[in-house]
């Protein structure tokens, strides 16, 4: 039911109050979709909404910015504190906005980026072909081994061949850790920016649960909602104080014109809530859940692409459960499960077998063992037959999720 009191009837409202009954009655397996607090979507429904504010703290283009000014250098130096860097950018409207910022500030149109290949776990803003990104720059791709494995030696020959000006690590289908150290020696080695895109990770980063790459890297960027549980929104984040002015001007005037306070206020909410030792065992939890679903898919026969993962997401090969990845996200869906396609390694879009698995939200969800849900959801794949993993999801949604409305 919906609960807020709009003061007009319209149209917008009522589908708004069928979407809340959809949450409230699935649970996403879906690795880039998460739960905000309340908190975070009041901030993002606030009166800053309605304040224009070009430009950055204490340098705008518009009169009364100066609660703007405050709420955006409480956001930097949150985003500071998190990642442990000295320069901060919360002004991306996206992820894919803040790279496209990163290679508009550090790159000239034909500059060659070497990156993971979209077909290898990539991510489209990374140099994909139908990607703005392959319109402007040299894309030279590494790719994963016939393990899922990126094979770092073959990186090192594509950027000592190649010698880019940009490598870019980071992906949105790719189970394993990074050796982010390794990447630096290899950008060192040509003279290369090393770009970090953390848009997966970086709620599992800021929860100590995984490695920071700031100590290795140029620069990085990520997402605000997926791991981190925010609103939807970039930010960029630096060491280096001369890029961090570089990517500034990339941001506004370069790519962007005024900022969205309402997000940005949002983000600090998001981000004062990734400081707690809460937060730190939420992510913990993420990870052992993923765990336990790689663990009770394996076991049943499933196979997984490099045999698990290291972090909160796995990518199921649908043909050990003989369907192809549309055949199971349709079947999991009349069981209000949510999961994404994702292509196999040398496989077509167009005709995927895979379908990509996360835990952030489900442990969000208030799930911090993912036991009993996961046997049931390996069933489901087993037998085709749905109607148990289905009460299972409504009962557990409808009684967990009213408490974030």
């Amino acid at each position: 039911m919906l609960r807020f009191k709009p003061m007009a009837n319209n149209k917008v409202f009522e589908i708004i109050e069928r979407e809340i009954a959809r949450q409230s009655s699935s649970i996403s397996l879906i690795a880039s979709e998460n739960i905000t607090s309340k908190d975070v979507r009041i901030a993002n429904a606030s009166v800053f909404t309605n304040k224009y504010a070009e430009g950055y703290p204490n340098v705008r283009y518009y009169s009364g910015c100066e609660f703007a000014d405050e709420v955006e250098s409480l956001c930097i130096d949150l985003v500071k504190e998190i990642f442990d860097c000295k320069w901060a950018n919360v002004q991306p409207h996206s992820g894919s906005q803040a790279n496209t910022a990163v290679y508009f500030a550090l790159l000239n149109p034909g500059d060659t980026i070497l990156s993971l290949s979209l077909e290898s776990g990539g991510h489209l803003t990374h140099g994909a072909k139908v990607s703005s990104s392959s319109t402007f720059y040299n894309i030279v791709h590494y790719s994963v081994d016939e393990n899922g494995i990126i094979d770092m030696n073959s990186v090192a020959e594509l950027a000592k061949i190649h010698q880019p000006k940009l490598i870019i690590t980071g992906a949105s289908a790719y189970p394993r850790n990074w050796d982010w150290k390794a990447f630096q020696t290899i950008a060192k080695s040509c003279n290369a920016y090393l770009l970090a895109d953390i848009a997966h990770i970086a709620g599992l980063i800021a929860g100590k649960a995984m490695e920071n790459p700031m100590p290795y890297v140029d620069i990085m960027t990520s997402t605000t909602h997926k791991t981190l549980r925010g609103p939807r929104g970039g930010i960029i984040m630096s060491n280096n104080l001369d890029i961090g002015k570089l990517v500034d001007r990339a941001i506004f005037p370069g790519t962007q014109g005024g900022p969205i306070v309402n997000t940005i206020a949002a983000k600090a909410i998001g981000f004062s809530e990734n400081l707690t030792p809460e937060f730190q065992k939420y992510s913990k939890n993420v990870m052992k859940n993923a765990q336990i679903l790689a663990t009770e898919i394996l076991n049943a026969g499933g196979k997984l692409t490099t045999g698990g993962t290291d972090n909160h997401l796995m990518i199921l090969d649908c043909k050990t459960f003989g369907m192809d990845a549309k055949q199971a996200e349709k079947l999991l869906l009349e069981a209000n499960v949510l999961t994404s396609v994702s292509a196999l390694v040398g496989e077509s879009w167009r005709t995927p077998t895979g379908i990509r698995l996360g835990t952030p939200y489900i442990t969000t969800l208030g799930l911090s063992d993912i036991t009993d849900f996961a046997k049931l959801f390996v069933e489901a794949l087993q037998t085709k037959k749905i109607e148990t993993l289905k009460d299972y999801t409504i009962n557990t949604a409808q009684k967990m999720y009213h408490s974030f409305l």
